[in-house]
């Protein structure tokens, strides 16, 4: 009975975990490329939702909506980037103090037009037209969220691989490598971080954008807890995949199939009857045993190598 159950939800485990994916690819440039802990995202999701749904009820086209709750994230990137270029305060300081600003901008924005300034916001697949919608999920038909979420997230890592491929992208690569360096080959750091905070939340607001669509709402607290969520999925792809996909557009398809993954698992241990009062904890333990893996699988379970060895290499 568990087991049919588990498998009834995990259409919907799946989708969602391809829009938290899209999502989970902006947390990857900013914690691996970067290396930078921004703490924007929590807020620019809900952002992305509340333009995406307040637009589509006000008639714009969902195409339109989508586009404009990515340059709003993209915004949002750009002020979490100014605070710590020019301002100089610290990245996580800085996403911190965007995202708590963010939170009255959202209620502002679903306060806008037909939206009546309400925290929550839903929107009905019936009277408008949607890219995906949660009703549609187990239908074997095009407008499947399911097949419509893999197109988009693939064609989204296509071009991610081919800008990161660009001289502006490699850019951004050395940036998060080594400051430094990228400094001394002439490139301007602080451009090419506020840039990658940037498409880092602009991605974020998209996936929100179409995380709204797809559940039929916009709530204020969307976006809460999303960079866990986000870490998880780019730990789990990491730790699963890192040795088998080497290539960047391969990375960032494991960054994906780790959000799935980790939707997977928490579907299971739902299904499984654990309190869903308990999910935040449940979350932040996954993140906290896939972070150490790594460092458990170097100290105790790697080979020492022998000084003898070492010796006869060097000689």
């Amino acid at each position: 009975m568990e087991i049919a159950k588990l498998f009834n939800a995990l259409p919907s485990a799946v989708s969602q975990g391809v829009i938290w994916g899209i999502m989970a690819i902006g947390v990857y440039i900013t914690y691996r490329i970067l290396d930078v802990a921004d703490l924007t995202v929590d807020g620019s999701l809900g952002t992305g939702g509340a333009v995406c749904v307040v637009l589509v009820l006000n008639g714009v086209p969902v195409g339109v909506a989508l586009v404009a709750a990515t340059l709003v994230g993209m915004l949002a990137g750009l002020v979490t980037g100014l605070f710590h270029t020019a301002c100089g305060i610290p990245a996580i300081l800085a996403g911190i103090l965007t995202q708590l600003a963010l939170y009255s901008i959202n209620l502002r924005i679903m306060g806008t037009g037909t939206g009546g300034g309400k925290a929550n916001l839903p929107i009905s697949v019936d009277k408008y037209s949607l890219l995906v919608s949660a009703r549609y999920v187990r239908a074997l038909a095009l407008n499947n969220p399911i097949f419509v979420l893999l197109i988009f997230c693939a064609v989204l890592i296509g071009v991610l691989y081919w800008f990161f491929g660009t001289e502006l992208g490699c850019s951004l690569r050395a940036t998060g490598a080594n400051q430094h360096m990228a400094r001394a080959q002439g490139i301007n750091t602080n451009v090419t971080i506020v840039l990658g905070l940037m498409v880092s939340n602009g991605l974020v607001a998209l996936a929100g954008g179409l995380l709204s669509q797809y559940q039929g709402f916009s709530d204020i607290n969307m976006g809460r807890g999303a960079i866990v969520i986000g870490l998880a999925a780019v730990i789990i792809g990491e730790v699963i995949f890192g040795k088998i996909f080497t290539n960047f557009g391969l990375t960032l398809l494991a960054v994906s199939i780790g959000a799935i993954i980790y939707y997977i698992v928490i579907q299971l241990v739902l299904t499984l009857g654990f309190d869903a009062n308990l999910l935040k904890l449940l979350s932040a333990s996954v993140v906290a045993v896939f972070l150490a893996v790594p460092y458990w699988k170097g100290k105790y379970f790697s080979k020492p190598v022998k000084k003898a060895k070492e010796d006869a290499k060097n000689a």
